[in-house]
């Protein structure tokens, strides 16, 4: 398994991660447990180092569900869980609260390391940034809990530019995390270059478009009541039927590359910066072992100037999220 470190932190895991949440939120369908603990341990065995969740997930679920896992094996592997929301127990998400008050967190990390089982967290992300309370106090507390053990980096996700500056100016921020893939790449325009100036590495999630990039989708699917992809914009069947252009592009590349799109959609993201760690998530082995074929893409140069020159002819249909999502990004 080839490793990357994420900026200038030191910290070091697989250069694909394994994103968690849909093992218990978000995606509609419920997952045996036994068998997505199965699942991450192999990712383990197939050398994955890196999982990501959230108390809010489930909410808390998730990070129960990543403790019973990983705990066990706590020495091979690196936990990234993050705080930021009041959260309701059967709450639906996008309507918990923001609560990113120092008090707030510091009880955050305490119940975290409770559920995940373990003694530190490694990486300890604010969610969403919370307008009510300045961003020199949300950096200040994870000081604080980085200086007692609790946490051993600081990471923040989808901040804005101004945001991030002003945690970093505090407490060095290890990690960001943002959605980032061949149809959502906004950060390129002002957040990757702040990151490379700063030495911040960056957590691509969704870098498969949420699902969208593999190809395995169309117009003609049907979303579940509780998988919330149906209730986004680029999800609805017009954008879906416009935005296939994407796979269309992915497929042609694929078909030279022997490859799959959703492992050449992976193979771009890494080919970007050697600072950035995508965490596809998936309830299925072969899945997993599929995205992690994407490590034997090479991608030339002249492969990435052809999809970038075909992808930025391609409008991408609707919003990424809702109005009440996107509002709280970029902040």
């Amino acid at each position: 398994m080839q490793k990357r470190k994420l900026g200038k932190s030191g910290l070091e895991v697989s250069a694909l991660g394994l994103g968690c949440m849909g093992m218990s939120f978000s995606y509609g369908a419920t997952h045996d447990e036994n068998e997505m603990i199965n699942l991450m341990r192999k990712a383990v065995d197939l050398g994955v180092t890196f999982f990501d969740t959230a108390e809010v997930y489930g909410p808390f679920t998730n990070e129960r569900l990543v403790g019973k896992a990983l705990s066990p094996i706590r020495d091979k592997v690196v936990i990234a869980t993050k705080f930021g929301f009041n959260c309701v127990p059967g709450g639906k998400p996008g309507l918990q609260t923001l609560n990113s008050r120092p008090e707030h967190i510091k009880e955050v990390a305490d119940a975290s390391l409770e559920r995940l089982k373990i003694d530190s967290i490694d990486l300890f992300y604010q969610h969403r940034v919370d307008p009510d309370v300045p961003m020199e106090e949300v950096a200040g507390a994870v000081k604080d809990l980085i200086a007692a053990g609790k946490v051993k980096h600081f990471g923040l996700s989808e901040a804005g530019a101004q945001s991030i500056r002003r945690a970093h100016a505090v407490q060095p921020v290890a990690a960001l995390q943002n959605e980032y893939s061949l149809w959502w790449r906004k950060p390129e325009q002002e957040i990757i270059p702040l990151l490379e100036e700063l030495g911040i590495g960056l957590v691509p999630y969704s870098p498969l478009g949420k699902g969208f990039l593999t190809g395995k989708m169309d117009e003609s699917t049907k979303f579940g009541e509780k998988d919330f992809r149906g209730q986004l914009p680029r999800f609805q069947p017009d954008a879906m039927k416009t935005n296939r252009a994407f796979v269309d592009l992915l497929n042609d590349l694929a078909a030279k590359k022997k490859a799959t799109p959703a492992q050449v959609a992976l193979a771009w993201v890494l080919a970007q910066k050697p600072w950035m760690v995508a965490i596809p998530g998936t309830t299925k082995l072969s899945r997993l072992e599929e995205n992690l074929g994407a490590l034997s893409v090479e991608l030339t140069r002249d492969d990435l100037r052809e999809i970038n020159q075909a992808s930025t002819k391609i409008p991408v249909e609707g919003p990424r999220y809702p109005e009440h999502l996107e509002k709280m990004t970029g902040r």
